[in-house]
């Protein structure tokens, strides 16, 4: 991998670099076509050429609104291509959620089908037409220019534009390639959204980089997931603590082919030491357990492949990455003291889209503030005790609360909201609402629901919404949701 990184400058090149070293090796596949290297690189071509085609250039950027498939890491490159960043769109948000972040990333066009939204849309047809007489530019060479924005909800309730750069994603594919021992031989299956940055990086780009290849899942379902690892034998593949319980629940008679699969990573939300030890038993794999934001451009600590390896830990430090725990006053403390997980290093993303003061605050001295709360241990490896901020992490989803009580307050009937997460045994958390209604206020909690469901995506949606007379208070006034999380569990 360390050859290829010191040739590519971009990942603009590497569609054109594989195709001429090995054109005829596989690339990626999905349900509807496999791609080796010289397929993959004219697909590009012809998707670059149909973007340019609908104005695209330097500088702009290209949306994408598609499930996992071949055509949306087709987008990513296309656009890197001509000298464009790409903002992947979770294709189950609602057309007004789509609409914020295809407006806020400024996306000159959006590829996609079936679309309720404005703007220019390209679909997939016109991805494959021939390139013809159509000029492209030459691939461009700056590591510096914008190549993702990955949108991640921020404490205001309004997703944030996460702006990563080629530089950003060279350097995590390398720490993430030299951490896992990631070789051309490595099979990818992708499991994750490519919304996602570890779907594009750690599920995608870092194989890649490397000389291995993709397959793509396009559904996870846990009954025939091993059918399918059985069939296409990949060396790995990264999901969520929900997909790893719903694979250890699978009945005791389900024999699953796991011999070609050399490691297995689980990152998004904290695992339980327990499930750990009961998916490497059963199913005769080693899991390694991360850490790591968006903002990060994918993962700062993982537990390493060969050597100890520690369930309830994330494991160490990334090659390139440094990760401290920081007091309140800006010091880094020593191991066995718990404060801020705070990360520097080239995986740091460029800033927040537009919001320089949200930047600034996350980003201070070179040191990213996670809003984490952890600790290392006398060897070294970081557990994370607990979290600042108020998120909400569902089957490895980011929700955070504001932006469902901003929904809720839309009812004129609604006095105060609060949303928190409950626990739960195959998900991790559930989103669970707590409401007060004005005096003579006639919203019922059928109301509420209907009002999400227009609102908010499925996965951001609350299980229960409970009224309440008044919610509890603390000293100063605010609602107090420490209370209502142990209520909520009582």
């Amino acid at each position: 991998m360390e050859e290829r990184r010191a040739a590519l400058t971009t990942f603009a090149e590497l569609p054109a670099m594989r195709a001429s070293q090995a054109p005829d090796a596989p690339a990626v596949w999905d349900d509807h076509v496999q791609l080796d290297n010289a397929g993959l690189h004219d697909r590009v071509e012809r998707a670059a050429a149909a973007l340019v085609r609908a104005g695209v250039g330097p500088g702009d950027t290209t949306a994408v609104i598609l499930p996992n498939r071949h055509e949306l890491i087709v987008a990513l490159f296309a656009s890197w291509r001509i000298g464009a960043a790409i903002t992947p769109v979770n294709p189950v948000l609602t057309p007004t959620e789509m609409q914020y972040q295809v407006d806020d990333a400024g996306a000159k066009a959006i590829i996609g089908e079936g679309l309720q939204i404005e703007g220019q849309v390209l679909g997939l047809e016109a991805l494959l037409q021939d390139v013809g007489d159509t000029a492209l530019p030459a691939p461009p060479q700056d590591p510096s220019d914008l190549a993702l924005l990955i949108y991640t909800s921020g404490t205001t309730g309004k997703p944030k534009g996460v702006m990563l750069d080629h530089s950003n994603l060279l350097s995590m594919c390398e720490s993430a390639g030299t951490h896992l021992l990631i070789t051309d031989a490595d099979h990818s299956l992708l499991v994750l959204p490519l919304f996602h940055a570890n779907g594009i990086v750690a599920g995608t780009l870092t194989p890649l980089l490397a000389g291995g290849r993709v397959t793509i899942v396009a559904k996870f379902s846990p009954s025939t997931f091993f059918d399918t690892v059985a069939a296409v034998r990949p060396t790995y593949f990264s999901a969520v603590p929900a997909i790893y319980a719903m694979l250890s629940a699978l009945p005791d008679d389900q024999v699953a082919d796991t011999s070609s699969l050399r490691l297995v990573i689980c990152g998004a939300a904290p695992m339980p030491a327990e499930l750990i030890h009961r998916v490497e038993e059963r199913f005769d794999v080693v899991l390694v357990e991360g850490y790591g934001l968006s903002e990060g451009t994918c993962a700062s600590v993982i537990n390493p492949v060969e050597g100890k390896r520690k369930p309830g830990t994330v494991g160490i430090p990334m090659p390139g990455q440094q990760v401290e725990i920081m007091g309140e006053d800006g010091t880094i403390l020593p191991h066995g003291e718990r404060g801020e997980v705070v990360i520097k290093g080239p995986v740091v993303m460029r800033g927040y889209l537009n919001k320089p003061e949200e930047t600034a605050k996350t980003i201070v001295d070179g040191w990213l503030h996670t809003g984490d709360v952890g600790i290392f241990d006398e060897d070294g490896y970081l557990k994370i005790v607990d979290r600042i901020k108020d998120m909400i992490i569902r089957g490895g989803e980011n929700i955070y609360p504001k932006e469902i009580e901003s929904v809720l307050y839309t009812d004129e009937g609604v006095l105060e909201a609060a949303v928190i997460g409950r626990p739960d045994d195959v998900l991790g958390e559930v989103v669970v609402a707590y409401v007060a209604l004005r005096p003579d206020a006639t919203t019922t909690v059928e109301d509420l629901h209907a009002l999400c469901e227009e609102q908010l995506a499925k996965y951001k949606r609350p299980v229960l919404i409970e009224l309440r007379d008044e919610l509890p208070k603390n000293p100063v006034g605010k609602i107090d949701k420490p209370t209502l999380r142990k209520q909520s569990v009582a």
